[in-house]
């Protein structure tokens, strides 16, 4: 695809929502992308490049990228945006993919809006062991004590940003392109002429805080459709929370969801749709 995508912008659930539209519906399914935490819908544009003449509908959450800075930045308000933006589109059998936090919050709104997909992706969703979401619940809550409060904020241009990043990991192990969307795309202009993250610090770190949410295996059985947990090798050791080079998932989630199957990648980290952006795209197509 050479033209950019269309943009467009509703309020739902009380904050704006903005999402980008590539082609137009047809007779195949509608494909939908939800990112990651921190991150934004334009760090799909090299999947979507791999799904020629496809309808794909990437949306931004809340606290990311054009959608509006409103809290609550929970868990499930992010499933729950999902339910209200696919009753805005009525979507009816759209094949689904979610990265990380954005597998979790599409789980949660497959439950409550089943017609809405038909199958889904699940890549590295960070849904934990069942026993850690009470721990986490009653675990600390400012923001200001959590490691992404402290990212630095303001840059000159995205440019600046992604020199900053090129030879770092995980950037280092990404495509080029996508971390040229990721900077690119996931700033906006600051109040002192320069550039701040579209998705701020204090946010993001709120969402980890918020990552306990609903029980969300109380939801799981719900979700009829057939699902692949798409994941990177299992964590050993003692638990960093903020270490993705491997994966947060819990090994036995797909034996959790009525229909569903389980793939580990042992060449990949957490960030699978940054590092392999067509072999994403061939899981969402079915091909794998």
């Amino acid at each position: 695809m050479t033209q950019g995508p269309a943009e467009h912008a509703a309020v739902l659930n009380g904050v704006s929502l903005h999402w980008f539209e590539w082609g137009t519906p047809g007779p195949e399914p509608s494909i939908v992308l939800i990112h990651a935490t921190g991150f934004h819908a334009r760090c799909w544009d090299q999947v979507v490049k791999a799904l020629p003449g496809r309808h794909v509908l990437a949306l931004d959450l809340r606290g990311h990228g054009r959608s509006g800075k409103t809290p609550p930045f929970s868990w499930d308000s992010y499933g729950n945006d999902l339910v209200a933006w696919a009753e805005h589109l009525g979507l009816a059998g759209a094949i689904a993919a979610g990265h990380s936090m954005g597998g979790y919050a599409l789980t949660d709104a497959a439950a409550s809006k089943p017609e809405a997909f038909s199958r889904l992706l699940l890549i590295d969703p960070v849904i934990l062991p069942p026993e850690l979401y009470a721990e986490r619940a009653s675990g600390p809550q400012d923001p200001s004590a959590h490691p992404t409060a402290k990212r630095r904020n303001h840059w000159e241009n995205w440019e600046a940003m992604e020199a900053r990043f090129a030879d770092r990991l995980p950037f280092k192990r990404w495509e080029p392109a996508v971390l040229q969307d990721y900077c690119r795309y996931g700033v906006l202009p600051g109040p002192e002429g320069d550039f701040v993250l579209a998705c701020p610090p204090e946010v993001e770190a709120s969402i980890y805080l918020g990552s306990a949410g609903r029980d969300i295996y109380q939801r799981i059985p719900e979700v009829r459709v057939p699902v692949t947990v798409l994941r990177a090798p299992p964590r050993t050791g003692p638990r960093d929370v903020m270490d993705f080079s491997a994966s947060p998932t819990w090994p036995e989630l797909a034996s959790k969801f009525p229909q569903a199957r389980d793939v580990v990648l042992p060449e990949h980290s957490h960030f699978i749709p940054m590092e392999a952006p067509a072999l994403t795209a061939a899981y969402i197509l079915g091909e794998r």
